[in-house]
């Protein structure tokens, strides 16, 4: 008996921390919650935080394979992934000021959001 408990409490653990589908889905979406209202600006959150993602996987791999590890320096991994997307996060906002003063003033302050977005720094990761 004690063993069967043992399993449904790793079943149990494993539901809530592991395999939790609501916290699986909803990562990283809380800026595209705040400015969903209206479908241009979702979709301009959107297509930023997939430029912003895909040009940072682009660059964060090969910095990691290239510079950190033949460095021993993998311990600054967040520090330069961080860095990398704060970077593009910057360029995606200076761009939308610039060709689309609209859509920046309706993304507002979630736009800088972005980097803090834990899916673009997951995908880094992973």
């Amino acid at each position: 008996m004690p063993e069967m408990m043992t399993d449904l409490f790793v079943i149990l653990i494993a539901s809530i921390f592991i395999n939790n589908m609501v916290l699986t889905y909803f990562l990283g979406i809380c800026p595209f919650v705040a400015v969903s209202k209206e479908i241009p600006t979702a979709f301009g959150m959107g297509a930023a935080v997939i430029f912003v993602m895909v040009m940072t996987m682009g660059i964060n791999w090969p910095l990691y394979h290239n510079v950190l590890v033949p460095h021993n320096v993998e311990y600054l991994q967040f520090l330069v992934f961080i860095f990398v997307i704060a970077t593009f996060v910057q360029i995606v906002e200076m761009f939308i000021d610039r060709y689309s003063p609209v859509l920046y003033v309706s993304l507002g302050v979630f736009l800088p959001l972005i980097t803090v977005n834990c899916a673009i720094l997951g995908v880094s990761l992973f």
